[in-house]
C-alpha cells in the first residue's frame, strides 16, 4: 500500500483584499492607461478618431471607448489599433508600465524598429 502525502496546510490564508498603502492612490486600471496612450499617440499624429479607426478596421465609436477606458479590448483589437498608429504591442506594454510605475503621464516610447535576431533550435 502506498502512502499518500498529507495535504499542504497554510498557517495563514492568502488575503484576497487589495494591499492598502496609507497615503497612496489606488492602482490605475490597465484599460485606462492603454486608452490614454492610444489617444496620445493618435493626437500626436494629428489624426481624428475616424482616420485611425478606419486604418485599424474598428468603428470610431469603439476606438473612442477604448481611449476612454470603457472597453477591455482584446489583444487583437489592441494590435490592430496600435499597428494603425505605427506602434507595436511591446511599445504599448512598455508605455503602460512606465505610466503605472511613475504614476504620472510618462512620454510614449518611439515605435520599435524591427528586431534583427537569430534564433537557434535546441537539440
Amino acid at each position: 500500500m502506498t502512502a499518500t502525502p498529507d495535504p499542504i496546510r497554510l498557517e495563514h490564508a492568502p488575503s484576497h483584499e487589495p494591499r492598502k498603502n496609507p497615503g497612496t492612490e489606488p492602482e490605475r486600471l490597465w484599460r485606462n492607461v492603454v486608452g490614454e496612450l492610444l489617444r496620445d499617440a493618435r493626437t500626436d499624429r494629428g489624426e481624428t478618431l475616424a482616420e485611425t479607426a478606419q486604418r485599424a478596421g474598428v468603428s470610431p465609436q469603439y476606438l473612442s471607448e477604448m481611449e476612454r477606458g470603457r472597453k477591455e479590448a482584446s489583444s487583437e483589437m489592441l494590435a490592430a489599433v496600435s499597428g494603425a498608429l505605427d506602434l507595436t504591442l511591446l511599445d504599448l506594454t512598455l508605455g503602460v508600465a512606465e505610466r503605472i510605475t511613475v504614476g504620472a503621464a510618462a512620454p510614449m516610447r518611439q515605435p520599435a524598429q524591427p528586431a534583427r535576431a537569430a534564433y537557434a533550435l535546441a537539440a
